[in-house]
């Protein structure tokens, strides 16, 4: 199924971390974000969470919700929760909801076509309204997390700009990642900072 802008969201019912909710009960008259990722205690996943958590008072300020998508269930989400909070520092106060049947995933089409992303192939897509002009400082920072990341056993958090951390992928343990890439910076057992590489 494909969503493009100007669509009736399509409405669901699930189970997430702060209860049954129905989509189009819960946004009322507020706007509202639902942002997917794929697993919980997964490295980017972490901090992006951790990044809308942070940001959940700014969201309020614009009468907006925020909603996690997850594959995993609600009682790992609630797990999960204490690393998002410990990371950001701040309190995770927005409902991350069960996935596991992918129900939400396919009906947002939020399933990548691959596990990897191989040349002539959509690396990045971003989808605005009419009225609301790109942000091309985003479109050039994304274009080099692509780039510094190719082919590179590495991701880039949430927020990240060129010289920044970047985060060593879980395929390579500790002694693996600093022989690759030096001292790491270790959040948690699997969120693992490192210097850039050069490209």
């Amino acid at each position: 199924m494909s969503i493009r802008i100007d669509d009736i969201a399509p409405d669901f019912t699930v189970d997430s971390t702060a209860g049954k909710l129905n989509l189009h009960e819960w946004i009322g008259d507020s706007y509202a974000i639902l942002f997917s990722h794929p697993k919980d205690f997964t490295p980017v996943c972490t901090t992006e969470f951790g990044a809308v958590a942070r940001l959940v008072p700014e969201f309020a300020k614009r009468n907006t919700k925020v909603m996690g998508v997850s594959v995993d269930s609600v009682e790992e989400h609630v797990k999960w929760l204490r690393d998002i909070e410990a990371f950001s520092g701040s309190p995770a106060d927005f409902p991350i909801i069960d996935d596991t049947s992918l129900e939400v995933s396919k009906l947002y089409d939020m399933l990548p076509a691959g596990a990897y992303l191989p040349d002539k192939k959509v690396r990045l897509t971003m989808s605005y309204p009419m009225s609301v002009g790109r942000n091309f400082a985003e479109i050039m920072r994304a274009l080099d997390a692509i780039q510094i990341t190719d082919g590179v056993a590495i991701a880039t958090p949430a927020d990240w700009v060129p010289g920044e951390d970047v985060i060593v992928a879980l395929s390579l343990n500790d002694e693996q990642a600093k022989k690759e890439f030096g001292d790491l910076d270790i959040k948690l057992p699997y969120l693992r900072f490192a210097k850039a590489p050069a490209k």
